[in-house]
């Protein structure tokens, strides 16, 4: 046997070894986390309610039709919110609505991957209510009392106030008297066991959380995010990078369930919603204030309306952007050329090239990343504006790439400005313990990170977007990161806590974007879109994208996955998202290998026309992915990206809907059919506004969907065969995905006389 054959064999052995080492871990794991739970779910966070003579039956009308009562049940007192018929909250009989608790948090931030551990030594679950009064005439109601923290009475005082008629804002406070006071704030909720909880931002791999137990942190996302081995090894390897099925970079303190009830904190503080009791949801806030709101519908889409006009609303994205595919690729100007030549060859109608390594390219642990200082490498990209004013006269645009974070880029060798080192300087970087700028490591390297509290450091960075972005020709850019915020940095603005300013980040870092789009002049024209959010970053994006797949089919990770957060994020307010054609994250490793497939790419193609924008990336390892313009995949993709364009009408349509009402373009099938049995598990399918359903294919090799149409009067895309209501199988080969209109809808007509259904190509 030759020596290298020897060495093949301890190979295999040892990545063998290795193998069943992680799984085994992995299964440690995941009981280590079981049995903590259990744990967990014998702390009872909701004790007796006791209420002083006077109180029960006594309702306040607290405005706009609201009334709140303490009601007597067989059960025992229950707190009941009203909108005339319309039960909009109410909390469990006989137990506590408000408790508290005393705890010091552990916030845990490496590499962008926040995770929080409360230790709690101190619990208020017995509840006096006192008081059930009007307060006065613009905030009327008012609850008061106190909570048994060990035998010694600590007051609250929740306030409730109408804000309209669908919104009913409350203030819970305790009183801060010494150290021994409580300074956590828990509400509870009564709950059904069969009550769906949906929203909270991007939810990955579950849709509805009843029965799960949620932080609402901004987060990466993970790699793997429970998918094993490969999440255990990325744990071990990169500071706890795995994630799991909650991490995510768009977290909002924000449900609806299925009995039409809305709920938001309007907090920015870490919060916990612990939806795994049968009978209630408790909410909990590592803080002695908690500020919300109530919010009435009859539908799940009027509570989004009724949500979205206080967290805001993404306006309608420019014509441009819809008239083709936005190109993600890198390699300099002569590469560029060279793909849109091939494109243009395939006749892919193309809106713009989104070129992220305009400032240049280097060499990581992970793969192939950018120089982190925001101006353009003239020796990558030779003849710049040539290339903008070519790809202009062909009808497309250029995008780039930013994020909050900036390197010293030395390193680069082209003797550009130094932006590092202005920040540095300046002290525009968020601080350290020791004063001087907080390194954050990334990869294979660190980074400083802008301080978005620091009012001179936000006006520079304006200034950088406008004399580097947007001067060298940028329709646009990817507005990146944003979750990465030290819980321990030090901020210009003493009076702001880095752990609660941690979630707020991305919000921030979405509005310094608008506001460079809008001194420019292009607010309506330029586009940038952010991973990363909190409650208001609806008001502040132009675009979302989903961040960083797997590039693998599975709903831990990877396109299954995409959907999902694509379906929850909508009923987040998030109404115009959309994914990486193919996933980003690509894995090279001795147990197994994550590349991106020629089927996976033209699966995820395929649904990706059929959302508000189709853009692709070539991934951390391009050379290891199929991508968009290889021989055997791009005459798909350019059918694909006609088919996109083809139904440019009706997304016009739907967001001036998502403007005006909060509606997200690409809706679960709930949200239309909320009384449709089965409707709250679809998750394998989707609407793209009330007249058409896609149902995507999400494994491998598989050439028919089953898809549920809800009622009569749908015609296949691509038969034209009529289907009525129910289950049904369908064929879904490459290249023609199962989509459904409705029939006489405006769209059906325009998807069917689109060339690529009507048999031109």
């Amino acid at each position: 046997m030759s020596a290298l054959r020897r060495a093949r064999r301890v190979l295999v052995r040892v990545a063998l070894i290795g193998s069943l080492i992680l799984v085994v871990g992995a299964l440690a794991l995941t009981l280590w986390l079981g049995l903590r739970d259990a744990h967990w779910l014998e702390a009872d966070p909701y004790g007796s309610l006791a209420l002083a003579d006077g109180v029960l039956g006594r309702a306040v009308e607290l405005g706009e039709g609201f009334e709140a009562v303490i009601a007597d049940t067989d059960d025992g007192p229950q707190l009941r919110i009203t909108h005339g018929p319309q039960l909009i909250w109410s909390s469990v009989p006989g137990r506590a609505f408000v408790a508290a608790a005393r705890g010091v948090a552990e916030l845990h931030d490496a590499r962008g991957m926040a995770s929080v551990d409360d230790d709690i030594d101190g619990r208020c679950v017995d509840q006096r209510v006192d008081r059930v009064a009007p307060l006065r005439a613009d905030r009327p109601g008012i609850i008061e009392g106190t909570l048994d923290c060990g035998g010694t009475p600590w007051p609250y005082r929740v306030v409730l106030a109408a804000r309209g008629d669908r919104r009913l804002t409350f203030d819970i406070a305790l009183a801060i008297g010494d150290d021994r006071a409580p300074n956590r704030v828990v509400l509870v909720k009564q709950s059904a066991p069969d009550e769906g909880f949906f929203g909270f931002g991007e939810s990955f791999t579950h849709l509805d959380l009843k029965g799960r137990d949620l932080p609402i942190v901004v987060s990466e996302q993970g790699i793997g995010r429970g998918l094993q081995p490969l999440t255990l090894g990325a744990d071990l390897t990169a500071d706890g990078a795995g994630g799991s099925w909650a991490t995510t970079y768009v977290a909002m303190p924000w449900y609806l369930t299925s009995t039409m009830q809305g709920f938001a904190l309007e907090e920015d503080v870490v919060s916990r919603f612990d939806l795994r009791r049968p009978d209630a949801a408790v909410v909990s806030l590592l803080a002695p204030r908690m500020r919300g709101s109530f919010y009435r519908g009859a539908t799940p889409l009027a509570l989004i309306e009724a949500y979205t006009a206080v967290a805001g609303r993404m306006k309608a994205l420019p014509e441009w952007i819809h008239r083709g595919a936005v190109i993600g690729m890198q390699g300099g100007t002569e590469r560029v050329r060279a793909i849109g030549s091939a494109l243009k060859a395939a006749d892919t109608p193309v809106a713009a090239f989104w070129l992220q390594d305009w400032v240049g390219q280097r060499k990581t642990s992970f793969g192939k990343q950018l120089w982190w200082s925001w101006t353009l490498d003239r020796s990558h990209y030779p003849g710049w504006e040539g290339l903008v004013s070519d790809l202009a006269a062909e009808g497309a645009r250029v995008m780039t790439y930013v994020n909050p974070f900036l390197v010293d880029a030395a390193g680069r060798g082209d003797g550009a400005r130094d932006l590092f080192g202005e920040a540095r300087d300046a002290g525009y970087l968020v601080r350290d313990a020791d004063g001087g700028p907080y390194m954050i490591t990334n990869t294979s390297f660190s980074a400083g990170l802008l301080d978005l509290t620091h009012p001179e450091g936000r006006a520079w960075f304006l200034d950088v977007l406008a004399d580097e972005v947007l001067a060298a020709g940028a329709s646009g850019w990817m507005a990146d990161f944003g979750e990465g915020l030290p819980f321990d940095g030090v901020l210009h603005d003493p009076q702001v806590d880095p752990a609660a300013f941690h979630n707020a980040y991305p919000a921030e870092w979405a509005a310094l974007n608008r506001e460079a789009i809008r001194r420019a002049g292009r607010e309506g024209d330029a586009v940038f879109f952010t991973r990363a959010g909190y409650r208001t970053s609806p008001t502040h994006s132009t675009l979302f994208w989903l961040g960083d797949q797997l590039v693998s089919w599975d709903r831990r990770d990877g396109l299954h996955s995409a959907l999902i957060g694509l379906l929850s994020g909508g009923m987040s307010g998030l109404s115009l998202n959309h994914a990486d054609i193919g996933g980003y994250t690509t894995i090279t490793h001795p147990i197994r290998d994550y590349h991106r497939s020629v089927e996976l790419h033209q699966r995820w193609a395929e649904m990706a026309a059929f959302t508000v924008v189709y853009r692709t990336h070539e991934g951390n390892r391009p050379d290891m992915n199929a991508q968009f313009h290889h021989p055997e995949v791009i005459d798909h993709f350019a059918a694909m990206a006609r088919l996109h364009r083809c139904w440019m009408p009706y997304r016009a349509g739907l967001m001036a809907e998502a403007e005006a009402r909060g509606w997200p373009v690409v809706r679960h099938m709930w949200l239309h059919h909320p009384t449709l049995p089965g409707a709250r598990a679809l998750d394998r399918q989707f609407m793209v506004g009330r007249d058409v359903i896609v149902a995507p294919v999400l494994e491998p090799g598989a050439d028919a969907v089953p898809v549920v149409l809800p009622d009569d009067g749908w015609q296949h895309l691509w038969s034209g065969e009529r289907f009525d209501a129910g289950q049904h199988t369908v064929p879904a080969p490459i290249g023609q995905p199962a989509v459904f209109t409705r029939i006489g809808a405006a769209v059906a007509e325009q998807l069917g006389a689109c060339p690529v259904v009507a048999g031109g190509g």
